[in-house]
């Protein structure tokens, strides 16, 4: 990577920082990159990082990726894929690595060489916002996911403890939030998926308060 007066505008990633004196890259550079503290993706052939995940939200992010992948896995219903896995969107060189993401088992097909990114948005993108990210930012990320074509994104809100739900044709704003007393459903994307919000965010070392998180039938 090249430095360079390139200087894209900030707006470009509200949801992250523009990585400064770095030029022009492709998605691939994502492949590559050493592992110093920071998650990084690329907008528009602009590199930018966000601050790693602490305890907290790493652990929400794993804890309903595998209730995700105990109901998925078992239906071969697709691929349901971590904190590492980049999704390359068609057109504009961007990649973004969602904390959990799912794809149909019929795209499988549209992957030619699984060492390389995702070539296409994932039907289900989950993000958590860590403490440093806004609404405003969060919002333009799940619209970057579905305009690259993802049929559903989950925004999860550790602090507050909800997450609100965007779906393709409603990019203008989430189509719901979901609070403690609700279930998180995975539509017409993963059929039959549901799993209560308020299982997502419990400690799961506080028995005490934590509710029950059997596993989805």
């Amino acid at each position: 990577m090249s430095a360079t007066l390139h200087a894209p505008p900030v707006s470009l990633a509200p949801w992250a920082e523009v990585v400064p004196g770095v030029g022009p890259v492709t998605i691939d550079v994502l492949l590559t990159l050493q592992d110093d503290g920071y998650q990084y993706e690329v907008v528009e052939g602009t590199l930018v990082r966000m601050a790693g995940s602490g305890e907290e939200a790493s652990t929400i992010a794993l804890d309903l990726g595998a209730q995700l992948l105990l109901y998925v896995r078992p239906r071969r219903l697709g691929r349901v894929t971590g904190a590492d896995g980049v999704y390359k969107f068609p057109g504009a060189e961007t990649g973004l690595v969602p904390n959990i993401a799912f794809f149909r088992a019929e795209r499988r097909d549209q992957i030619t060489d699984r060492r390389r990114p995702v070539p296409f948005a994932p039907d289900l993108a989950v993000e958590v916002a860590s403490p440093d990210q806004r609404p405003d930012g969060m919002a333009a990320k799940a619209r970057r996911y579905l305009v690259a074509g993802a049929r559903l994104v989950w925004v999860l809100w550790p602090a507050s403890q909800h997450i609100d739900i965007w779906r393709a044709g409603r990019p203008r704003g989430p189509a719901a939030s979901l609070n403690g007393s609700d279930t998180l459903d995975g539509e017409d994307v993963i059929p039959g998926f549901a799993y209560p919000v308020a299982a997502i965010f419990a400690d799961p070392l506080d028995e005490a308060n934590a509710p029950s998180t059997e596993a989805p039938a």
